[in-house]
């Protein structure tokens, strides 16, 4: 048998979630930063978001983040934004569900934006009045195929 010559197994490398239990404050967007909600996870730490202002964004987690926030479709971030890259952003934070409500009771989201959902879309009020395709032919109709 091997001798273990590490300091610790995979209990040791996941640490103490120290984190979870504490209330943190609510951070607000500033210069160069903007809200966006992920539509979909593309691997490799990066994203698609939308952000606020309507622009379809290519998001990187940050390393801090990486495999100790898990971000999934439909959750809001505040994502900084690039000087020299309008199309590619940065992600600096996740908002829980708790604080993305109070972002939106504060008016820094608009009324449109759908929370706690998993699949991202464009849905408006159009769309979910859909009536079914369903053609209905008479029995004359059918003689006549």
């Amino acid at each position: 048998m091997p001798k273990n010559k590490g300091k610790g197994g995979k209990n040791r490398k996941r640490g103490k979630n120290e984190a979870d239990d504490e209330e943190r404050e609510l951070i607000f967007k500033e210069d160069g930063q903007e809200y966006a909600q992920v539509q979909r996870m593309l691997g490799n730490g990066r994203c698609e978001a939308m952000c606020i202002d309507g622009t379809k964004r290519l998001c990187h987690i940050r390393g801090k983040m990486h495999k100790k926030v898990w971000i999934a479709a439909g959750d809001i971030v505040l994502v900084g934004l690039r000087d020299y890259q309008d199309d590619k952003a940065d992600v600096i934070l996740k908002y829980m569900s708790d604080e993305a409500r109070l972002l939106k009771a504060y008016g820094e989201l608009p009324d449109n934006t759908r929370l706690n959902e998993g699949i991202v879309g464009d849905f408006e009020d159009d769309d979910l009045n859909v009536v079914d395709d369903y053609v209905e032919f008479e029995d004359e109709d059918i003689d006549r195929i």
